[in-house]
C-alpha cells in the first residue's frame, strides 16, 4: 500500500466515524463517547499525515506510535458502542473491522521502521 492509500485509507476511516458518531443517540452516553470517538478517531488521518512528513526516522516512529494509539483507542469505544447497545451493531462491526486492520497495519509499519 502506498502512503497516499493509506492516507486516503484513514481519512475514509475518519470520515465514516463521524458518520458513526452523528448516529449515536442524544443521551449524556451518547454525547461522551461521540466526544471520545471523533476525537480518536480523526487523529487517526491527522497523524498519520503529520508522520508522513517527519523529519527523521525516529519523529516517524513516534510519530506512527500515536497513530496506533488512537487506532486502538477507536476500536475500543466502537467495542463500547456494541457491547453498550447504543447502536445496532451491524452498523458499527465493519467500521470496527476496518480500525482494527489499519491498528494492525501500523504495528507492522512501526516494526518494520525500527528495523
Amino acid at each position: 500500500m502506498t502512503e497516499q492509500e493509506l492516507k486516503d485509507r484513514t481519512k475514509r476511516f475518519s470520515l465514516r466515524v463521524l458518520k458513526v458518531v452523528n448516529a449515536l443517540p442524544d443521551t449524556v452516553a451518547g454525547r461522551a463517547i461521540g466526544g471520545q470517538l471523533i476525537r480518536s478517531g480523526a487523529s487517526v488521518a491527522a497523524n498519520y499525515r503529520a508522520a508522513c512528513i517527519c523529519r527523521s526516522k525516529a519523529e516517524f516512529i513516534a510519530k506512527l506510535g500515536i497513530v496506533l494509539e488512537e487506532a486502538d483507542e477507536s476500536c475500543f469505544w466502537l467495542e463500547f458502542i456494541i457491547e453498550g447497545e447504543l447502536l445496532d451493531a451491524k452498523r458499527v462491526e465493519s467500521l470496527l473491522a476496518e480500525g482494527e486492520e489499519l491498528r494492525a497495519i501500523f504495528i507492522s509499519s512501526i516494526r518494520s521502521a525500527k528495523g
